[in-house]
């Protein structure tokens, strides 16, 4: 019998995936990840203590053991630091994507698998499908799409991807409710949580200004006119339109963040268009590449030619549909993408997931 450890986070999607696995058969174990406590103070709802009672109490229901593994550390090291580190040198960086990568199916799976499991189970809306020819894993959409989660999943290793399994992904959102109100889980009715992973509901805002001081100065438009003075660059993102300070001219008509000067300290915004070229694009060159299965290098140009692009979708951000791209690899191990439509503010650090279909094959980093 396979021993599959659970990642109760204390929310009803991860309480299903408990449910499944123990009525599949499987010897099931649950942990709860303790990852942040709050220490700097941060303005806002960090709730881990309500979520560790919540995770408990599914356990208890369940009849199944429940310990909470202490990896604030590790979380520090490598998501909080990342964090900063991107946003004090002018990029945008995707916490819940590496969270996966280098927690949940990093620190997390490699203490189930030196404990002797064979598995972690998540509550991910995404499915694991095994290639019949090669048994290779992959990783697909799930059927909810407006739950799908496989973007967030889009930088794992194959070898992660190998000890992972994800039960509700072949649910949608109300059929899983349904499942655990009948269940009894006591978290059936609860909240979908929102906000950065494992730290809970708080402004980035709020929390990046305990780690990074503001450094003031101005807001130009692309013709060089001042228009006002900005806290600090790492407090606004590429697109943003709400509170950049200043106002705008009209109703219909509002200023967006297109650029940030770091070589000067410059906020340089404009009105919204798609005239805007900062803000449109295009082209994008992404770095970091991560293949989820091996099989993938082979949909690529034997002499992986600079000039000879295959047909993909990409999903530019989480939420965003799939969209067509014609891929080309570079020697240098990067990739250019060609969007058949322009996107709206693609910055550099967000994560871009590339599909075959709905199959995810992995994503990489825009430069």
């Amino acid at each position: 019998m396979k021993r599959i450890l659970i990642a109760l986070s204390g929310g009803v999607d991860s309480a299903v995936a408990a449910l499944l696995m123990k009525e599949q058969g499987y010897a099931v174990s649950a942990a709860y990840m303790k990852n942040w406590i709050n220490e700097e103070n941060v303005i806002g709802n960090c709730p881990w203590q309500q979520d560790i009672e919540d995770a408990r109490a599914v356990a208890d229901t369940l009849g199944i053991e429940f310990q909470v593994l202490n990896f604030i550390r590790d979380y520090r090291e490598r998501i909080v630091n990342y964090l900063i580190d991107g946003y004090q040198r002018g990029i945008t960086p995707n916490p819940d994507v590496m969270c996966n990568r280098e927690m949940k199916f990093g620190v997390l799976l490699d203490w189930a698998l030196a404990r002797g499991y064979d598995a972690v189970a998540t509550g991910h809306y995404c499915i694991r499908r095994d290639d019949p020819q090669s048994g290779q894993p992959q990783l697909y959409e799930g059927m909810d799409k407006n739950k799908d989660q496989s973007y967030f999943l889009s930088m794992i290793t194959p070898q992660q991807l190998r000890h992972a399994l994800f039960p509700v992904g072949h649910l949608r959102k109300p059929e899983l409710r349904a499942l655990a109100a009948a269940a009894g889980l006591p978290n059936a009715a609860k909240k979908d949580s929102q906000g950065i992973c494992f730290i809970g509901e708080v402004r980035i805002n709020d929390f990046l200004e305990k780690f990074i001081p503001d450094s003031p100065g101005p807001i130009q438009n692309t013709a060089g006119k001042v228009l006002g003075e900005h806290r600090g660059l790492h407090r606004y993102t590429l697109g943003q339109r709400k509170g950049i300070g200043i106002p705008s001219n009209s109703d219909f008509n509002h200023y967006v963040v297109v650029r940030k000067d770091y070589t000067t300290n410059t906020l340089v915004v404009a009105f919204d268009s798609k005239e805007v070229a900062d803000l449109w694009q295009s082209t994008m060159r992404l770095h970091s590449l991560s293949w989820i299965s091996e099989p993938v290098q082979s949909l690529f140009p034997a002499d992986h030619s600079t000039t000879t692009g295959i047909r993909l979708l990409a999903k530019p951000r989480y939420r965003d549909a799939s969209t067509p791209i014609t891929y080309q690899h570079q020697n240098d191990g990067s990739a250019i993408i060609h969007f058949d439509e322009p996107q709206r503010a693609l910055a550099s650090g967000q994560v871009c997931a590339l599909y075959l279909g709905e199959r995810c094959l992995g994503g990489g980093i825009y430069h």
